[in-house]
């Protein structure tokens, strides 16, 4: 079994490339992973999340939810919300790493994710935030990294 986190920005372009992403997620899939730790944010998250729910229904595959606290949608938008609530009922397996919001939160969830996959595929075009924190842990962690 080969596990891998997804880690992407929540904000994507217009011109997003679904099909491509679900070219690569595709390719992940045979060369072996077959465990999908997805840390539910908005944007590139829930769109692999997706993907890889589509994807289940030719191969098998585990998506892990790994939400940093019980109310991590609390401020996502009602169409989010929507999305958020039925791919974390089609998961395997519902991880909640803190009952209430703290500042540092999400940075546990990211670490938490790396720690335990093979491979990180990320969306990173920004060298701040969320995702290039990950990215940066996964390196000195020594864990592999795709690149979308």
């Amino acid at each position: 079994m080969s596990t891998c986190a997804f880690t992407g920005h929540r904000l994507l372009p217009e011109d997003f490339d679904k099909n491509l992403l679900e070219e690569k997620i595709e390719g992940l899939i045979q060369g072996g992973a077959n465990e999908f730790l997805c840390g539910m944010a908005v944007g590139f998250d829930l769109l692999c999340a997706e993907i890889v729910l589509k994807l289940k229904r030719k191969h098998d595959l585990k998506l892990v939810a790994c939400i940093p606290c019980e109310s991590q949608s609390a401020y996502y938008s009602q169409a989010d919300k929507i999305r958020y609530d039925k791919i974390l009922a089609a998961c395997n397996e519902k991880i909640v790493l803190a009952p209430l919001y703290y500042n540092g939160c999400m940075q546990k969830r990211d670490r938490y994710m790396v720690e335990r996959a093979d491979v990180v595929f990320c969306y990173l075009t920004q060298k701040t935030g969320g995702t290039y924190y990950t990215v940066n842990y996964a390196k000195s962690s020594e864990v592999k990294i795709v690149y979308f």
